[in-house]
């Protein structure tokens, strides 16, 4: 099992104007992966950016990118993010009505597959989906809006669904995104997580590479 803690960031909270710069500080900074908020203003009220994105992004950095789609019906758009360089390519449970066949479909591009659930969705409707994924996300902050504050009470949550881990005896990543601060992360540490997504925390930073390592509990 990955007993290693990962951070990524959250492009999003990035300066678009200099994207190129961000991620070389990312680079710098000694960041695991880089988290990429798609948002399509339907399942999400927000909208931010498509695959086009991704793929400028892979042009310039060798970190792993980890696209997070907020999308309704996301099977649609598999073959795009997958093509443009993702390296995990996250639903959710929520959006889709074919999460398996959906799941299937990103590990047929030779891409890392991952199911996200929202703060409110029963652990058990995830359950099902474990044999095909090598990522769970919980969100603990309502998606599609940055700068939230960390809703507490998916803490149970996390642990319920690293016991299934556990139980699945698959080697699969626990992340979680919305609200991570250097005060609350080690509470989702403690619970199993493992890839821990920030955005205002690292990119509002004085020291980003301290903010970091200090992320890793």
């Amino acid at each position: 099992m990955n007993d290693k803690i990962l951070i990524a960031p959250s492009i999003l909270s990035a300066d678009f104007a200099n994207m190129g710069d961000d991620i070389k500080k990312l680079e710098e900074a000694n960041a695991d992966m880089i988290h990429c908020d798609v948002m399509d203003g339907m399942f999400v009220p927000n909208i931010s950016f498509g695959s086009k994105m991704i793929k400028d992004i892979r042009k310039i950095t060798d970190l792993p990118l980890d696209a997070h789609l907020m999308v309704i019906d996301p099977e649609r758009y598999i073959k795009d993010f997958a093509e443009a360089g993702a390296d995990y390519i996250t639903i959710h449970i929520e959006a889709t009505k074919k999460p398996i066949e959906t799941l299937k479909a990103i590990k047929n591009y030779g891409v890392k597959s991952g199911i996200v659930l929202n703060p409110k969705t029963d652990a058990e409707k995830i359950k099902e989906t474990l044999p095909y994924v090598d990522m769970v996300l919980i969100m603990s902050v309502q998606p599609g809006f940055g700068g939230q504050k960390f809703i507490e009470d998916v803490l149970p949550k996390i642990k319920e669904i690293k016991n299934m881990i556990n139980a699945s005896r698959k080697d699969i990543l626990l992340e979680i995104d919305g609200g991570i601060t250097l005060e609350n992360v080690n509470k989702v540490i403690e619970l199993g997580a493992n890839v821990i997504v920030a955005g205002n925390t690292v990119f509002k930073a004085e020291n980003m590479r301290e903010t970091i390592d200090k992320l890793r509990g």
